[in-house]
């Protein structure tokens, strides 16, 4: 395994993320814990969750998976081998009634609560990493494609949403704050506001990156991260397990993503599966895994500091950590730059 440096900190994380969203859903708990084992034996050190997973999600299934976690850690101990990162979210309007009675904000008040309700769903008294899982203003997240400018929505303003992070790392209970679903300028407005008020600084900014989603960060994103020192968390490396092609030509395989999980995929877009085919035989031509081609894709990117995977099985998450010795010719990457060229945004 590869080790990167978490923002400017003097933290390391493993360049493959072990994601969790779908514990407590999706799997079970002791699936959950059997993941958790064979990530750590592989030197996957880094695991990422939030208050809201289980996903798709629901009031039934809201905080358990920070508690498949915190039993993990309670019954395997060792707390100190695992550098974990959960996250709190933004203004829902309305939605999400069954967190915070739908009132939730990235203010004091609301980042406070959630924070400790994590800590004692994961039975420990600090995160590594804490992050917002959105922005509280109207932004381009989630898979929408254009922008509209609507400042008389805007929520908590990032000054103070800096502030109680801020205040929550003097405190002890958090190490390391980041963002998460955020724009370029809500990552620069972040930095600014830590360097001309002396707060605390964000190391990171978690953003879906992906074969399909490319635009959404290498065309202001990527800078930012490189230049800002702000370590990019590519999540979802396979979009949502379409890159493998199981959703090629309409089929819907048993226990999916998009079986459980009614909600519009971002990735349901014009042109999408027929870029994914291309993609997809591309790999199988290079004698590749389409799936860690699509993961060694994001890992070998210089603006990527660890890329965020999920399984539902041992034997998936085992070809997924197995990505990080996928070597990535020179034809491939000229031959992935023509595919782009073709299918320049698809989705994001």
């Amino acid at each position: 395994m590869e080790y990167r440096r978490l923002g400017r900190t003097d933290l390391y994380v493993s360049a493959i993320c072990l994601g969790t969203m779908t514990w407590g859903q999706q799997n079970s708990e002791s699936e959950g814990h059997a993941q958790m084992d064979l990530a750590l034996d592989h030197g996957v050190t880094f695991w990422d969750t939030a208050e809201m997973y289980a996903v798709p999600p629901n009031a039934e299934t809201q905080g358990r998976t920070e508690e498949i976690i915190g039993t993990w850690l309670a019954r395997r101990g060792g707390r100190d081998r695992v550098v974990l990162a959960t996250k709190a979210i933004g203004r829902s309007n309305g939605g999400f009634g069954w967190i915070r009675g739908g009132n939730a904000r990235a203010d004091r008040t609301n980042i406070t609560e959630a924070l400790n309700d994590s800590l004692r769903r994961l039975r420990t008294d600090y995160v590594d990493l804490y992050q917002i899982h959105w922005p509280d203003r109207v932004t381009n997240r989630f898979g929408a494609l254009y922008y509209e400018h609507r400042p008389d929505e805007d929520g908590t303003p990032l000054q103070e949403t800096l502030q109680v992070l801020t205040d929550l790392v003097t405190s002890g209970k958090v190490r390391h704050i980041g963002v998460s679903n955020e724009t370029a300028w809500g990552v620069m407005g972040y930095v600014h506001l830590a360097e001309r008020l002396g707060l605390t600084r964000i190391a990171s900014v978690q953003n879906v990156y992906n074969l399909l989603t490319r635009a959404s960060v290498e065309v202001g994103l990527a800078e930012v991260v490189l230049r800002e020192a702000v370590s990019l968390l590519a999540y979802s490396p396979l979009a949502g397990g379409t890159l493998t092609g199981k959703y090629l030509d309409g089929a819907m395989p048993p226990n999916s993503r998009r079986t459980i999980d009614t909600r519009p995929s971002r990735y349901d877009r014009p042109r999408a599966a027929e870029a994914t085919r291309a993609l997809v035989d591309m790999a199988r031509r290079y004698g590749l895994d389409p799936a860690q081609m699509a993961t060694a894709f994001v890992l070998h990117q210089p603006f990527v500091t660890s890329t965020i995977i999920g399984a539902t099985s041992l034997d998936q998450l085992r070809t997924d950590i197995a990505s990080i010795d996928v070597a990535l010719s020179r034809q491939l990457w000229e031959e992935l730059r023509q595919i782009n060229s073709v299918f320049p945004v698809l989705c994001a």
